[in-house]
């Protein structure tokens, strides 16, 4: 297992997905383990094959003391700037836990304030947390999931950008349909290419 099981009891692991894409929303999540019941495999979903996290999310889910996912859309992106929208949909996955954490890491260099969430803090963040802690690699599969399969629903409802494929990231097939189709209500539209997309003439949602 190439990441470190938990030493502290209550630890939740946060980690997010989606903060890259021109479309669709970011998605945080936030999971405690349990000292025993070692899930085997887990890693950043990143290294991770789509068959390998789709087994490893509903152990997680099985295994977890808790676990909670939170999610920031594509007109809070643009609000708030993917930082700030990130953070947010952080603190939601906390407070969708169904009991409250004693200790909180975080992935990356960046957390969001625990003001109001009933979490002892600060929040410890952890670079390439991801790769190295486990409550932080499950967190990273359960967002990876949990936002994959909504852009593959995305797909049916906002047909002919490849959503289903891409995820919303910025592949040259994407960029081909943003320049035939002009914007869909998923994308962010403070990210370029689609606020280009957005200023053409007779560009419309």
């Amino acid at each position: 297992m190439s990441v470190r099981w938990p030493r502290r009891a209550g630890l939740a692991g946060v980690d997010e997905a989606g903060r890259g894409p021109l479309a669709g929303p970011v998605v945080a999540a936030a999971v405690i383990l349990p000292a025993a019941r070692l899930i085997r495999g887990l890693d950043d979903s990143k290294r991770l094959s789509p068959e390998a996290r789709a087994r490893l999310a509903p152990r997680i889910r099985a295994r977890a003391l808790a676990w909670g996912l939170g999610w920031a859309d594509a007109a809070e992106i643009d609000a708030l700037n993917i930082l700030e929208a990130t953070l947010l949909a952080m603190r939601r996955a906390l407070l969708a836990l169904p009991i409250r954490p004693q200790a909180v890491q975080v992935d990356g260099n960046r957390a969001p304030s625990l003001a109001g969430l009933g979490c002892a803090g600060p929040a410890e963040t952890v670079i390439g947390g991801d790769g190295r802690e486990a409550a932080i690699a499950a967190a990273s599969i359960l967002a990876k999931c949990w936002r994959d399969g909504y852009m593959v629903a995305a797909d049916g409802r906002h047909p002919g950008y490849g959503f289903a494929l891409h995820k919303g990231y910025g592949t040259p097939a994407h960029l081909a349909a943003l320049c035939e189709l002009g914007p869909c209500p998923l994308h962010r539209h403070s990210f370029e290419p689609v606020r280009s997309a957005l200023a053409r003439p007779g560009a419309a949602e």
